[in-house]
């Protein structure tokens, strides 16, 4: 019996109305003394397991749970005896969204007693945590760090309903403006955090990165209400985090040896794929903007053509020459 078992079993018995005397969990787990003392202090001070010595009994029990007796502590929870490959990508997801938030400011003390109860879960499986974090890595790629602060008043924004004035740098054009937005929802995409929102300046959803958002105020404003329809309609319809209503249709043909990774690929829900005879695939899918496919594209060449629309094609040409030229000059 391992110990994830093991832990399982006096959780059980610590739950049941039955006295757990050392004794009695001695012989159901038919470990040493010094092994049960070592799982029992790993409960406590790992898992923050809430085990007191019930003098009347002459056992172990789980702390009641009136008021005085139970102050407000650390939550504990018995994890499974081993974590899937989701749970641990889970995991390991939230230390490093975590850990790239900028923690300065008053905010920051607060997301260690997280990142403190994250490392105490990894490691409460059959491997210790930092056998975990050496075995199962992650690397982001292009991800930007967010100021918590800013992070934060987003965050409180958008569960309480209220209305946000920011400051907002748009690295597209290198200028600064000031928005007055309702928050919808908050997305991480490509390692990235972004904020759905209906934008009073414009008059119509956008989506703002977060990074670039320069300072944030709650106003005592309700939030615009936007139907989860009416976002996806016009967010998620495309490809790619840039909005639009009106959609155009790609039609990529990719080669026989690009296909066996492209045709295991979801570039979106909506997507529809094909593989031909030569072994090649072809991938049709929608798109409002074509900025983020452009680039998408451009990281297949020259193993990708541009079947349709015309106009895409002749912009993915226009960057290959543009980028040719640069090389030459």
């Amino acid at each position: 019996m391992d110990r994830s078992e093991r832990f399982h079993l006096i959780d059980m018995m610590l739950a049941s109305p039955e006295p757990a005397t050392f004794e009695r969990l001695l012989q159901r787990l038919e470990v040493s003394r010094a092994t049960l003392r070592r799982d029992l202090e790993y409960l406590r001070n790992r898992l923050n397991a809430p085990i007191v010595w019930d003098r009347e009994t002459r056992g172990y029990r789980y702390l009641g749970g009136s008021e005085a007796e139970n102050p407000v502590g650390p939550q504990y929870e018995l994890p499974g005896l081993w974590f899937s490959a989701a749970e641990i990508h889970a995991l390991l997801t939230m230390q490093h969204l975590l850990a790239n938030l900028d923690a300065g400011g008053l905010l920051g003390p607060h997301i260690q007693p997280l990142m403190a109860r994250l490392t105490g879960l990894l490691g409460s499986g059959r491997h210790p945590a930092e056998e975990v974090r050496k075995r199962i890595k992650l690397i982001p790629l292009a991800a930007r760090r967010v100021p918590l602060e800013q992070f934060a008043a987003l965050g409180s924004a958008l569960l309480r309903r209220k209305r946000l004035r920011i400051g907002y740098y748009a690295k597209s054009n290198d200028a600064m403006s000031e928005r007055e937005i309702s928050p919808q929802r908050l997305v991480h995409y490509r390692e990235n955090w972004y904020v759905d929102a209906w934008c009073h300046l414009r008059g119509g959803l956008r989506s703002f990165a977060v990074d670039g958002v320069r300072h944030a105020e709650i106003l005592d404003k309700a939030a615009r209400e936007v139907p989860e329809k009416s976002l996806d309609a016009m967010l998620g319809a495309g490809y790619g985090i840039f909005s639009g209503r009106k959609l155009s249709w790609a039609k990529l043909r990719f080669s026989p040896q690009r296909a066996r990774w492209v045709a295991l690929e979801q570039w979106h829900p909506k997507q529809r794929g094909k593989l031909k005879k030569d072994g090649g695939y072809v991938l049709e899918m929608p798109y409002a903007d074509d900025r983020e496919l452009i680039m998408d594209i451009l990281r297949h060449v020259p193993e990708v053509e541009v079947l349709a629309p015309a106009e895409l094609r002749e912009k993915v040409i226009e960057h290959l020459r543009a980028g040719l030229a640069g090389m030459a000059s």
